[in-house]
């Protein structure tokens, strides 16, 4: 076959294809990728690029791991696709005993769903499901915290900050939830009273109205990289508790390891009744999600008028996604990620120090395997990922943040190179 001609796709590209976040057309040209392996990104100029945002987070393993590989071109020769509706497979059967037995004790059921942003969707028709089953349908609002991000679809931008939040020129068309200021940042320690006081008071406040409490636990992501100790996510479950509220637990960013533990709510101690998993679920090679949710939850969801579970995506519980996922937690399960994770929160703590006195910088934190360097101002962003790209390393920050999250097979030489490029982003910035 006959070599790319990328002037003339870039071009296409400028006049086709939307990119993430972006206008039409796009303000600067896309890097084109050809292929990645490992860790690296294969640019069609030939440069190699270490990809520090392990494909927006869900690359844990590295690129085209072997196992994931022949995991999903074994199921492509027998069953790459079938409707879930009446029919199902063993790869979802097995990848559901797996979710199951990995997840915090008591979440035994789980809906498939093809992406992050729908599995948040599902778990916001559980709650308002859930209320009505218990006879009490006036409870149809979610309590959220300010600087979360729950996704892209309208549920889940009705959860995610409506003030500065991505989607806050939507706040008019979305459902009105109530909102609270997120817990004071930090990694350990006891709640603050005053806050765990001043949720209670807008519980009390929409008692009525209520039906569940949605959070990303221990780590707000794309809302600002924001880290809160343990301890207020079980503040939480005891304050869902004694207001009769569901507690739904977002880990879509945090799941599977990302912040240390393998789930941050299992970390905290603490067993949600709804929980959010995607992004690494498959290792970055399929799209798949998954709302996991307890007994109680299908049981009221099974007395409420519909008796079933108003949801159901065409591509649910895809038997290739399935089969990804199924190679990824196993390779999970292997454990190694338990030593790599805190080695690269070393790395990052190591390599990220000296940041900190750089000009326009007004803090630098790392969490597990997650590096940020937050400045004073708005990122430039073409600017900044040009530096980085200059010293081999692909970053996207956004906001006011530039930071990594690697995969976990990221060697220490790697992580050095990611750390001084964010560093010298930092000061493109």
């Amino acid at each position: 076959m006959s070599a790319p001609d990328w002037d003339a796709l870039l071009a296409a590209d400028r006049r086709h294809v939307w990119h993430p976040y972006g206008p039409m057309p796009g303000l600067a040209a896309p890097l084109p990728v050809v292929a990645a392996q490992g860790v690296r990104l294969t640019l069609a100029d030939g440069r190699e690029l270490i990809d520090a945002m392990s494909s927006w987070w869900s690359v844990i393993h590295g690129h085209r791991h072997p196992e994931i590989v022949a995991a999903v071109e074994a199921q492509l020769h027998t069953l790459p696709h079938v409707m879930f509706g009446g029919l199902t497979h063993e790869p979802a059967i097995t990848l559901a005993q797996r979710l199951v037995a990995m997840a915090p004790d008591g979440l035994e059921h789980v809906f498939f769903a093809d992406s992050g942003s729908v599995s948040v969707e599902v778990a916001l028709k559980m709650a308002i499901q859930v209320a009505a089953g218990r006879g009490e349908p006036g409870r149809t609002r979610v309590l959220a915290l300010r600087g979360a991000y729950h996704g892209d679809t309208f549920g889940a931008m009705s959860v995610t900050d409506p003030v500065s939040g991505m989607h806050a020129m939507f706040a008019g068309a979305l459902p009105a939830q109530v909102f609270v200021d997120a817990p004071p940042m930090s990694t350990e320690g006891p709640a603050d009273p005053a806050w765990v006081a001043l949720v209670e008071r807008e519980l009390s406040a929409h008692a009525d109205e209520l039906a569940a409490v949605i959070i990303e636990p221990t780590l707000q992501g794309a809302g600002g990289m924001r880290p809160y100790a343990p301890a207020y996510v079980v503040a939480l479950r005891e304050l869902c508790d004694r207001h009769g509220l569901l507690l739904i637990a977002d880990e879509i960013a945090t799941g599977f390891g990302r912040t240390g533990p393998l789930f941050a709510t299992g970390g905290a101690g603490v067993t949600p009744d709804i929980l959010c998993v995607g992004k690494a679920l498959t290792g970055g090679t399929m799209t798949l999600a998954a709302t996991l949710c307890t007994p109680a939850v299908a049981e009221s969801i099974a007395a409420s008028p519909s008796g079933a579970l108003m949801h159901g995506p065409t591509f649910m519980a895809n038997p290739l996604a399935c089969a990804a996922a199924l190679a990824s937690t196993a390779l999970l399960e292997r454990g190694d990620w338990r030593d790599d994770v805190p080695r690269i929160e070393r790395g990052l703590t190591d390599g990220l120090d000296g940041a900190r006195v750089l000009p326009g910088v007004a803090d630098v934190r790392v969490v597990g395997a997650i590096g940020v360097i937050q400045l004073d101002h708005a990122v430039d962003v073409p600017a900044a990922s040009a530096a980085a790209a200059a010293h081999g390393v692909w970053l996207r920050p956004f906001r006011d943040l530039i930071y990594t999250m690697p995969p976990y097979v990221t060697g220490d030489d790697d992580l050095a190179r990611i750390t001084a490029a964010m560093t010298l982003a930092a000061a493109a910035a």
